[in-house]
């Protein structure tokens, strides 16, 4: 086990620093607190273990709540908040791992960001030194205490503790935005939602659900669009795996968002990680599976596959368009696709409908998110197993 200290000060800016004890493998690690009068100090163990860290990173409403169930539901247990602890935490603690909201990294307050006219996705209002020397801390195995942004209040609540865990998820808005950060990351996916559907899911439950004026709406998307463009959107030129998410093809001008085009995309050579392919490896297929064997209804289903190019990386994109009747009928669709890495046939279809409740569970965001889960599953299992067998080998050698 390795014994960490932690300290906290006053100070709201300064430098945080990890350091380990020359004559042991003990480690100290030295972090501050926000808005505190008093000084805390306190001996903590934590396990000497290598975490893996997951980089997930999205639009505020784009089902990152939900691409963290559907994964932490694949490590088994269920995800809840840190018990008695803060009510309003953000962290979700399951068996195996822990995510952390990069919105418990905000530097300002939501008083504070209207005051010097930034918004959360500005970095002037996030704290990116401490977000990679926490992130840093745990993939070390050394517990962190990490602030909590209240999304009640608005406010910055006092600190958290937090464990290393075996699988760290980060995820929000700049998972991958700053590069100290970015290099941290065992795996990192972008969830991309078009315009186009995050507008016709924004007057869905906007206007259904919080009786919001379509002018309102609009003015909401239209003033966070130049930051998400110029901050958020970039960083999927960095992620190993897109969700991106479209309107569907098979019906003419659809502009209602409900009918869905789903593209997989996954970055080739990644270590740890094979894309899954669509019958023939490296071929373009287009395949309409609607018949016997799968119930469609209108307007059917379609699925594509092709190697491709993706910010001058080789991607692999295997392709949704429309959605399933019935769930339990998905296994006809997962006996076509290779590389899942699931651990016994049709373990796909059984997390879908263990979750057919969530949204997308009948479209292509909750087969492709399902899919990565056990993908990440799999690389986490082949990085331990690889680490475990280090040691052995620099004994050979």
């Amino acid at each position: 086990m390795a014994v960490s200290t932690i300290y906290s000060t006053q100070a709201l800016n300064s430098t945080h620093f990890l350091t380990s004890s020359p004559s042991s493998s003990s480690k100290q690690v030295i972090f501050y607190r926000r808005q505190t009068n008093r000084r805390f100090n306190t001996i903590i163990t934590c396990a000497a273990q290598q975490t893996v860290v997951i980089g997930l990173a999205a639009d505020s409403g784009c089902g990152k709540s939900t691409f963290m169930r559907r994964l932490t539901s694949v490590f088994g247990g269920a995800a809840e908040p840190p018990k008695g602890g803060n009510p309003d935490s953000n962290t979700l603690i399951s068996d195996m791992t822990t995510v952390i909201c990069l919105d418990d990294y905000h530097s300002l307050d939501r008083t504070g960001r209207k005051e010097k006219g930034v918004t959360a996705l500005d970095p002037r209002a996030n704290d990116f030194d401490l977000m990679y020397e926490q992130v840093k801390a745990l993939k070390s195995g050394i517990a962190v205490e990490k602030p909590i942004y209240n999304h009640v209040t608005g406010l910055l609540d006092a600190p958290e503790l937090i464990q290393p865990p075996k699988i760290l998820v980060i995820e929000g808005l700049h998972p991958m935005f700053d590069e100290r950060v970015r290099d941290l990351l065992d795996f990192s996916i972008y969830l991309d939602i078009s315009n186009e559907v995050k507008f016709a899911w924004k007057i869905q439950r906007d206007m259904a659900e919080r009786g919001h004026s379509l002018e309102s709406i609009k003015a909401s998307i239209e003033a966070r669009k130049p930051d998400f463009d110029a901050f958020i959107d970039p960083q999927k030129q960095y992620a190993d795996a897109v969700i991106e998410v479209l309107p569907t093809q098979l019906i003419p001008d659809d502009n209602e968002g409900k009918v869905l085009r789903v593209r997989l995309i996954m970055k080739e050579g990644v270590k740890y990680f094979s894309p899954v392919y669509l019958f023939d490896e490296g071929s373009t297929i287009s395949w309409i599976p609607c018949g016997r064997k799968l119930t469609c209804s209108y307007p059917g289903i379609k699925f594509n596959y092709q190697p491709d190019s993706y910010f001058d990386n080789e991607v692999s994109v295997v392709e949704m368009d429309g959605q399933f009747d019935r769930l339990d009928e998905l296994i006809y669709v997962e006996s076509h696709l290779s590389n899942l890495s699931t651990k016994f046939y049709g373990e796909v279809t059984q997390q879908m409908l263990k979750h057919a409740d969530f949204p997308g569970s009948n479209n292509g965001t909750g087969l492709f998110q399902t899919i990565v889960g056990l993908k990440i599953r799999d690389l986490y299992e082949q990085l331990i197993a690889n680490k475990a067998n280090a040691p052995t080998e620099a004994s050979k050698a």
